[in-house]
């Protein structure tokens, strides 16, 4: 267990210098008072790990001081093979350095690791991109990228939904997201944060202005949070639906999770067999895209005005093919 932690303080420093005690013990769970020792055991290893004092002070290795990939356990290595992305890195113009990063590293590995490294390779293989769609162009994402690893405003021109259809902005970019085959970047302006999705930005050029992040921004739990206030601004009615046995079965393959998810908590089963449920639903005119997908399978309840939207499509199309009109 100590010998684990030793590794990881020492990774840690080599990532980022400095580290206070506190910020070490945190990461590790450990207390500082722990982490004092460690570092005396480091340092009696022949590690040349020192502190400096004050507020921007800490514990630092001798500039140029860099240790092989040891220590790695199985598990590990294989992990660290099953986080490659290769569309991922050539979208940001870093094919070929994640190409060579991951030739260094299986270099660096005993044998026996590397073996299970190339066996995870073998048997893994990670696509982002969803069914039935190309990868979006997204030709400003390098710009965009660059930008974000430079800490540097970037002036974007972006086609927006709404009107006016072009802007123009200044922003600052704190970093990109891959979600589902699309790229999006998460930026500051005017205080607060946006999000941009990279195919829309038509235009993008990186200026000599640095900037200063937040320090305590988390990417991951900004993304978590924006996507839970997504779908609340998104759905704003309900719908009572019946649904057959069925469509209850294939709800999952032919809605979205939160209208699956919905049904399974508020579902309840009537004499027939067929299952009532409230969900929620965007715009009627998207809502009525989206329940034909269940055909037969369903039965719109309320509002009535869905109801009646929904029956005029059907209408519309029973038109279209008058050998079956009553």
């Amino acid at each position: 267990m100590r010998a684990s932690r030793l590794v990881s303080i020492l990774l840690l420093l080599q990532a980022r210098q400095p580290r206070t005690a506190d910020d070490l013990a945190a990461r590790l769970e450990v207390t500082p008072r722990t982490i004092y020792r460690d570092i005396e055991a480091l340092s009696a290893a022949g590690i040349p790990v020192y502190g400096e004092p004050g507020h921007d002070g800490g514990y630092r290795l001798v500039d140029g001081y860099r240790t092989q990939l040891t220590g790695l356990t199985r598990q590990e290595a294989e992990a660290l093979f099953l986080t490659g992305l290769p569309a991922a890195a050539s979208g940001l113009g870093l094919g070929p350095v994640a190409a060579n990063t991951e030739r260094k590293l299986l270099a660096a590995l005993p044998a026996e690791l590397r073996s299970h490294a190339d066996r995870v390779r073998e048997r893994f293989y990670l696509d982002a991109a969803s069914w039935y769609h190309d990868a979006e162009a997204t030709p400003q994402l390098p710009t965009v990228s660059d930008a974000v690893w430079q800490q540097r405003r970037v002036r974007i021109r972006y086609q927006r939904w709404a009107a006016p259809h072009d802007a123009t902005r200044v922003v600052e970019p704190y970093g990109v997201v891959l979600k589902a085959g699309h790229w999006y970047l998460v930026a500051r302006r005017s205080g607060e944060f946006r999000t941009y999705r990279v195919a829309r930005i038509v235009e993008a050029v990186l200026l000599d202005e640095a900037f200063d992040r937040v320090e305590d921004f988390d990417l991951g739990g900004y993304w978590r949070n924006y996507l839970d206030d997504f779908d609340s601004r998104r759905h704003r009615g309900e719908a009572v639906l019946r649904l057959s046995p069925e469509g209850m079965r294939l709800l999952p393959q032919l809605a979205e999770p939160a209208i699956a998810r919905a049904a399974v908590e508020t579902g309840v089963v009537e004499a027939d067999g067929w299952t009532r449920v409230a969900v929620p639903i965007e715009h009627p005119d998207q809502a009525v895209h989206d329940l034909l997908r269940l055909g037969p399978l369903a039965e719109v309840v309320a509002p009535q005005g869905l109801r009646d939207r929904l029956a005029e499509a059907l209408r519309s199309m029973l038109r279209r093919y008058p050998e079956f009109s009553e």
